[in-house]
């Protein structure tokens, strides 16, 4: 069999049974072939009509069975995009998503903003799972002290082994404790991906999230914001005057989640800002 042939059959599966909603069948299929072959993209694309060794072909259709099991392909390839950065990720922390680049893009502009009146600027990204807001900013403002927090030593670990493929061992510092809590100096821009899927929808999630990505890293609790209100209690005692913070939400969570923040920082000025769909993706809480 080619690698042609090999590809167009997993992508004829994955389109078959629709396995992910957002899911693209012919690049899933393709990123499985270079990882089965050890090829790039460019190098796939030079050897697409020759035939595959055996043991290629068995790897390719083992890569292939796992993700029609439901296995999500970043975890079986060990890699996921993320803005412009590559990350290894595992499933010790949850698989980075094309919707949180809003929220890089955002704190990004504040960062730069910020650094034309001050000479240093400390932002925290707390629950950094694989590190991917942490190194995206630490790659974009690296005049900025960038400070990544999470619960987890193992997703910590995984975060500080992608700094350090980076060349960014250095500018980022990792904290391992609760949400704000492992901080030793106060913050300007706190940037937050915390849980914020409901607990009753977790069943409904499909099986790719239900049964591979670590719940406690997306699962919010009842009305999804049990973390969020918490990071929100916590965060006045971690905060420099005039701080920001930037909280990722769910699509409906605007309205209580703008609420909650009134209620902690009643003079702060606080704007929801919509993603491309128009559905409520950001808070940001200005003091």
């Amino acid at each position: 069999m080619t690698a042609a042939e090999a590809l167009r059959c997993a992508t004829k599966h994955f389109t078959g049974l629709q396995i992910m909603e957002t899911s693209n069948p012919r690049l899933e299929a393709e990123l499985l072939l270079q990882h089965a072959l050890g090829f790039d993209r460019t190098h796939l694309y030079q050897h697409l009509h020759d035939e595959m060794p055996p043991a290629r072909e068995a790897a390719y259709h083992d890569l292939v069975w796992r993700r029609l099991c439901g296995e999500p392909t970043p975890y079986i390839i060990g890699r996921a995009d993320f803005y412009d950065i590559e990350l290894a990720v595992a499933p010790v922390a949850a698989i980075p998503r094309p919707e949180t680049e809003l929220l890089v893009e955002e704190a990004s502009a504040l960062g730069r903003q910020r650094l034309q009146g001050t000479p240093s600027l400390a932002i925290v990204d707390v629950g950094t799972g694989c590190g991917a807001i942490a190194l995206t900013l630490a790659t974009h403002l690296p005049s900025a002290q960038i400070i990544a927090t999470d619960i987890s030593p193992a997703a910590l670990a995984l975060a500080q082994g992608n700094a350090e493929s980076l060349g960014l061992a250095s500018p980022v510092r990792f904290l391992c404790g609760d949400l704000l809590a492992p901080l030793e100096q106060p913050a300007d821009i706190v940037v937050v991906n915390l849980p914020y899927v409901r607990s009753a929808e977790w069943a409904s999630l499909p099986v790719e999230i239900r049964c591979h990505e670590p719940r406690a890293a997306l699962d919010g609790g009842p009305d999804g914001l049990r973390a969020i209100e918490r990071l929100l209690r916590q965060a006045p005692a971690h905060l420099c005057p005039g701080a920001a913070l930037l909280l990722e939400i769910g699509y409906d969570q605007g309205p209580a989640v703008a609420a909650l923040a009134s209620e902690v920082f009643p003079e702060a000025t606080i704007v929801v800002k919509k993603d491309l769909a128009s559905l409520d993706r950001l808070a940001l809480i200005q003091l």
